[in-house]
């Protein structure tokens, strides 16, 4: 499992170390352009310094002069006649004041390139190369990289040229550098350090809330009260919605096993005392024992379908035609409507599309039907009417029943709740069942009272299709 606290503090960390080295990387080469931008600068006043001090009537004595003090231990500066070196002056004498000036050196030369004084490292090999244009240039000698500026007096008729090795370069611009550095790496794990601490401290409200949510079970479902930082409000609130749907479940749950142990305990109670009354002897309490079981294998049935609907998901919906549907289901139910003396017929029209689910739809219908049957009394009249109007496709259940009390026709599609006619066995759960399959296929389900007596429900859906008018 992947730690966010950990995540944050790597990446952190890495990210500093990274933006760390980048920023030494940056003011190294930034210090070295910088420093070669000074020292050019250098170069060339140092160059009109001293093509200021020299003339063409500058003696021999002189060039000798400045050549004693331009050399330096084991690299004494030469004076050159013709072109050729001229032994040093007292080499025991050259004083080096700073370890850096064996990378400065001065040069001269005549106008024709030939040298004329040539200054520390320029001897040691072979005279280093002449100049031919004014400006600075990179130089390779001695396997050495040189930065010089080259200078032409016309006065004297003299090249002079001062260097600067790059070496010399490199470790100032290394030491300004680690001057920047130290304090970067001193303040680098002080700054991890901080962010560490920082997103362990940022990450508290999770823990918090993590707690929170862990202390909650079947018995504690309160919301979270919980103060959060506003990028935990939108999770707190799917957590607070969720406990909300998981309490209205398991109350549900639990009213349906309060009232489902009722309605089972109730059949079977009377199924009990048929039998003893069977086993002593009257001979009319199996029927009636009988029917205490149809009606208890008819409640566990529904049972049965209604804890599939809770806990199963939706099915996949389809563009069907109800019709044959509706015709298959009420020539299932025709015996049994035949057998009280009661009239089953199919109106309107003989094509109705809708989007559901079929075996859904089965259920749905015959749960409206048998709803009507058991109600209408005997020799009555049960009509079911498919019907297109107002952009919906409807099926119509009317019987000429009872109907049911106005004060109780907003309730009576709740589980277990049974019209007030007793006489008629049932569970109180088709029109729960009824309910519940509308709002998964996202019908209207409506109940209303018909004069002068019966109940009228009607289903309505989205219209799917075209209908065609029956003919009487």
């Amino acid at each position: 499992m992947i730690s966010i606290r950990r995540y944050l503090t790597r990446t952190l960390a890495l990210v500093l170390a990274a933006i760390t080295a980048l920023s030494i990387t940056a003011a190294y080469l930034i210090t070295k352009y910088e420093m070669e931008e000074i020292l050019d600068a250098q170069l060339s006043l140092q160059a009109r310094l001293i093509a200021a001090q020299i003339s063409a009537d500058t003696p021999l004595a002189t060039y000798r002069e400045i050549a004693a003090q331009l050399s330096q231990p084991g690299h004494p500066a030469r004076r050159y006649t013709e072109g050729r070196a001229e032994p040093p002056d007292a080499p025991g004498e050259a004083v080096r004041y700073s370890h850096e000036e064996r990378m400065l050196a001065v040069g001269f030369w005549n106008g024709d390139g030939t040298p004329r004084l040539l200054g520390a490292k320029w001897n040691d090999q072979v005279p280093f190369p002449p100049p031919s244009a004014v400006g600075y240039r990179w130089i390779d000698y001695g396997g050495d990289r040189w930065r010089v500026f080259s200078l032409f007096d016309t006065r004297s008729e003299t090249w002079i040229r001062v260097g600067i090795q790059e070496e010399f370069i490199d470790e100032l611009g290394g030491k300004i550098t680690l001057g920047n550095l130290i304090p970067m790496l001193i303040a680098l794990p002080l700054l991890l350090l901080a962010t560490a601490w920082i997103v362990k401290r940022s990450l508290r409200p999770i823990d918090a809330l993590s707690r929170e949510v862990a202390s909650r079970n079947d018995r504690q479902l309160s919301f979270i009260e919980a103060t959060v930082p506003r990028e935990l409000g939108g999770l707190q609130a799917s957590i607070n919605a969720f406990i909300a749907r998981l309490r209205e479940t398991l109350e549900r749950e639990r009213l349906f096993t309060a009232d489902a142990a009722h309605e089972l305990r109730t059949p079977l109670a009377g199924i009990k005392i048929h039998l003893d009354n069977a086993r002593a002897g009257e001979g009319a309490s199996l029927d009636k024992a009988y029917t205490g079981v149809a009606r208890l294998q008819r409640v566990v049935e529904q049972l049965l379908v209604l804890a599939r609907l809770d806990r199963g998901d939706a099915q996949q919906a389809h563009d069907i035609d109800i019709y044959p549907l509706v015709l298959e289901l009420v020539a299932e139910l025709w015996p049994w409507a035949q057998a009280r003396g009661q009239t089953l017929e199919v109106t309107g029209s003989t094509s109705l599309r809708v989007r559901a689910d079929p075996v859904e739809m089965g259920i749905l219908v015959r749960n409206l039907v048998d709803n009507a049957l058991r109600y209408t009394p005997d020799g009555g009249c049960v009509t079911l009417e498919l019907a297109s109007a107002a952009g919906e496709a409807r099926l119509i259940v009317r019987d000429n029943g009872p109907g049911v009390p106005e004060a109780m026709l907003a309730r009576v599609t709740e589980r277990f709740r049974r019209a007030t006619d007793q006489r008629t066995t049932g569970s109180g759960l088709g029109l729960s069942i009824v309910l519940e399959l509308a709002q998964r296929q996202q019908a209207r389900l409506t109940l209303a009272n018909r004069d002068p007596c019966g109940l009228e429900v009607t289903l309505a859906w989205p219209a799917a299709g075209a209908t065609r008018v029956m003919t009487p």
